[in-house]
């Protein structure tokens, strides 16, 4: 009972419904100005979910989130961890820390993404692990990779996944994303795509990769834009 009261109180804190109450964080439909992420109730909740299968069923593998922002999603997986006492799978965040990369004319989906312009979306290494401080939970489990994800997942300290979730808003960093860490995403382990819904070129990002792939997961819905599949 105290661990899911813990985790339903850091839900509304991350999401900024402690002090800014909005019907909008259930989906996850505004950018929450004191919030760690705008991720919104139901996409925490799907974390909560996908990883409470992995320890139950000891799937094995660390957690990795890919396209952070403040933190809060990966924070979210970190406090899981914490609440369970688990000490042997690590949080791993990826980011630029620096926005998003300006589109590439060998990603031809990208043209028109604009995304890389908001200054909103650059938040700072040291911002975020004052974020993941504040909530106690910046430890030796959380480590982070900085760089652009061509540049860096490639080569990532990273064995085994059991929980990947991917925010990168782009095709550009969904299809770099899953050509890096598919394959080390353990079988039974979920992956979570943010931007499906929202972004177009995320969604064809991800089928260009399972179709280039001979995959075919089952893909479920989430909220209005994530979905996630259980890698069989």
């Amino acid at each position: 009972m105290s661990r899911d009261l813990y985790l339903d109180l850091l839900k509304n804190v991350l999401t900024d419904q402690i002090y800014h109450p909005s019907e909008a964080r259930l989906e996850g439909t505004d950018w929450p100005e004191n919030g760690f992420t705008m991720v919104g109730l139901k996409r925490l909740e799907n974390i909560q979910i996908c990883a409470m299968k992995v320890i139950e069923e000891n799937i094995e593998g660390d957690f990795l989130e890919a396209g952070v922002w403040k933190g809060g999603a990966s924070m979210f997986m970190r406090a899981i961890l914490k609440c369970f006492k688990i000490r042997n799978r690590t949080v791993w965040i990826a980011d630029s820390f620096k926005g998003l990369p300006s589109p590439k004319s060998e990603y031809p989906a990208d043209k028109g993404n604009s995304l890389y312009q908001y200054e909103k979306l650059a938040v700072s290494l040291e911002q975020v692990k004052q974020n993941f401080r504040a909530l106690n939970l910046l430890d030796e489990q959380t480590q982070f990779i900085e760089g652009w994800f061509h540049e860096t997942l490639f080569d990532a300290p990273v064995n085994k996944i059991a929980l990947l979730r991917l925010d990168g808003d782009m095709y550009e960093s969904t299809y770099v994303s899953l050509e890096a860490l598919y394959n080390r995403v353990s079988i039974g382990g979920f992956v979570i795509i943010d931007d499906y819904g929202y972004v177009e070129s995320c969604k064809q990002a991800v089928h260009d990769f399972l179709n280039k792939n001979s995959l075919s997961p089952i893909i479920q819905k989430i909220d209005w834009t994530g979905v996630y599949w259980r890698k069989e």
